[in-house]
């Protein structure tokens, strides 16, 4: 099933995702979850054509764990050794926005990179998950942009600033539920800009699986529904201007796009 969050009206609802075609396509409809979609829900009967809301974030995170070089290919492009642990660092809910909303070039940066990546969206509160308890703490899976300012990364020598501003962390379309941990972690995943190809891999090439990076982070942390981790990407990683359009594609899931604007 997948899951959206979105607006109308004023109001703010979830729904599953029906029909088939793409969001700018058309042809998608929205049957009214009741209540949220982290528990035991029913679906309303009640549907509204995709094209008459705007979709936002399909989960407002109470935290984002991102996790860095996960592919070989990629540490390799930035001339970075493969590290002996997962590298994990935070991006704050107010990076995170949803599918069509506009990733604003900060000031403080001449270098801002796409990044495509597979997003896990925790389902329940968990800590100290077993590795044979992995499928039930996960409620999906979504695509993520993890934008970086990469020259303030390299300046700083850490990530805070460089991966945590506002509007770094695209979320969305939806958040898709029929996936099994092994199923997502063989997915093709890609990313263009103004429609021409600049990433293209797999999740099977992570360093670290979905199941090690949920043990991993849930060792230090408790994990809440909602919550977010970040897998890596692959190589292929670039620069975007403004005016830009980026987008990433994970195969199963759908399309995350998202115009880039001068902060202003």
């Amino acid at each position: 099933m997948r899951i959206a969050r979105f607006s109308i009206d004023g109001n703010v609802a979830f729904g599953a995702v029906e029909g088939e075609g793409t969001v700018e396509s058309g042809g998608l409809v929205l049957d009214i979850i009741k209540g949220i979609p982290y528990t035991d829900f029913e679906l309303s009967g009640t549907k509204v054509p995709l094209s008459k809301v705007r979709l936002l974030p399909p989960v407002l995170p109470n935290k984002v764990v991102g996790i860095g070089r996960n592919y070989a290919a990629h540490a390799a492009e930035l001339g970075n050794e493969v590290p002996d642990v997962p590298v994990a660092f935070f991006k704050p809910t107010t990076s995170v926005i949803g599918p069509g909303d506009a990733i604003e070039y900060p000031s403080f940066s001449r270098e801002l990179h796409y990044e495509a990546e597979l997003a896990v969206v925790i389902g329940r509160m968990c800590r100290e998950v077993p590795r044979e308890r992995v499928q039930d703490v996960i409620f999906g899976y979504t695509c993520a942009n993890d934008v970086t300012a990469r020259d303030v990364q390299k300046r700083e020598n850490q990530w805070a600033r460089a991966k945590g501003f506002d509007t770094s962390c695209p979320l969305g379309p939806w958040v898709e539920t029929g996936l099994s941990v092994a199923a997502a972690g063989d997915l093709t995943l890609q990313a263009t800009v103004n429609g021409e190809q600049r990433q293209l891999g797999r999740t099977s090439d992570m360093i670290r699986s979905i199941e090690d990076l949920v043990v991993h982070i849930t060792e230090a942390m408790t994990l809440l529904p909602g919550d977010v981790i970040l897998t890596g990407t692959p190589a292929g990683v670039g620069p975007l201007a403004p005016g830009d359009e980026v987008a990433v594609t994970i195969e199963g899931i759908g399309t995350l796009t998202n115009k880039v604007i001068k902060r202003g």
